[in-house]
């Protein structure tokens, strides 16, 4: 993670691009994941048929790339450390989704829309305000 951050580094610094505002980034950011989200646009397909697409595989491929790389460059600019963000982040969302609450029994077919998700979701949510 640290070299690939490095090169970053390196490419921002090489253009003068080191001094770009976080608010431009992230609206880039979101720029591009609403580019990510038109490869889905009046489509609700699988992961498995996504793969078996090679077109709209690479399409989601190069959008995705892009929001990561803005992603990257903000955590850079701004002296993040990408991989210890995202271990704590994990470490976060492992405690608020307890996977004996997630099994073979309670994953539906549309994962995400099962009650006992929502439900963590809003004591969450509750807690959050309190």
């Amino acid at each position: 993670m640290k070299n690939f951050e490095q090169r970053i580094k390196n490419y921002l610094e090489e253009r003068g691009l080191h001094q770009l505002r976080p608010s431009d980034i992230a609206k880039s950011i979101m720029i591009e994941g609403a580019e990510l989200l038109e490869n889905f646009q009046w489509e609700n397909l699988s992961s498995q048929e996504i793969k078996d697409n090679p077109e709209k595989l690479k399409e989601v491929r190069k959008e995705l790339a892009d929001v990561m790389t803005y992603c990257f460059d903000m955590a850079v600019i701004l002296d993040i450390d990408v991989e210890k963000m995202l271990n704590e982040k994990l470490d976060k969302v492992i405690e608020k989704y307890p996977k004996e609450l997630f099994n073979k029994n309670t994953v539906s077919e549309n994962p995400g829309t099962e009650d006992i998700y929502w439900k963590v979701k809003e004591d969450y949510r509750r807690e959050k305000k309190n």
